[in-house]
């Protein structure tokens, strides 16, 4: 697997072997990058990293911190080395936790995220209900900022109060659900008033 845009295009990330992981593939990523623009300065936190091939991309592409979460030991020791081997990592943390826990933890750490990219396990539809309120109601959330879950269309993520879906993609089986915070649509609501 390779980055696919910015200055870290064409490098090489190591992907973790067997079923623990399953990365998004090239064409969504290259869609879902081009589709949110320009980076630049963005905070970006990546939930159920795997191998950080989102995080990675949005470095790739400009942003300029990011945040890292991935609960197994296994897959975190090789995202903490893709993030070494290509040079990011004085602008990337990696926190091994569960997602809820560590949205508790970057919460009481009063972070601000304008872009949160979360590729749960697809089956877990549970797990995803109870990030997404965690999240929701976390604070950690930029008034602008924009949540992208990649789900299988067989399984899509549960609606949560706090969050909007405002679009989604579909790529085979692979739907990118686009939401924000309810708070941004309320703003957008007073501006045309």
């Amino acid at each position: 697997m390779r980055v696919t845009g910015g200055v870290l295009r064409g490098r090489r990330l190591r992907v973790p072997r067997g079923t623990a992981v399953r990365p998004t593939s090239d064409r969504v990523r290259e869609s879902l990058f081009a589709r949110l623009g320009d980076l630049d300065g963005a905070r970006v936190l990546d939930l159920c990293a795997g191998s950080g091939a989102l995080g990675i991309e949005a470095l790739s592409r400009g942003a300029a911190a990011l945040v890292s979460v991935e609960r197994s030991s296994v897959v975190a020791r090789v995202l903490a080395e893709n993030l070494e081997a290509l040079g990011v990592a004085d602008r990337a943390r990696l926190l091994r936790a569960d997602v809820v826990a560590a949205l508790q933890r970057l919460a009481r750490q009063a972070e601000r995220f304008d872009l949160v990219l979360f590729d749960p396990p697809y089956a877990e539809i549970d797990a995803t209900g109870r990030a997404l309120r965690a999240l929701a109601t976390s604070g950690i959330l930029a008034p602008r900022a924009t949540v992208v879950v990649e789900a299988s269309r067989r399984a899509p993520p549960p609606a949560v109060d706090g969050l909007v879906a405002v679009d989604e993609r579909r790529y085979g089986d692979t739907v990118l659900h686009w939401l924000e915070p309810a708070s941004r649509g309320d703003e957008s609501e007073q501006g045309r008033a």
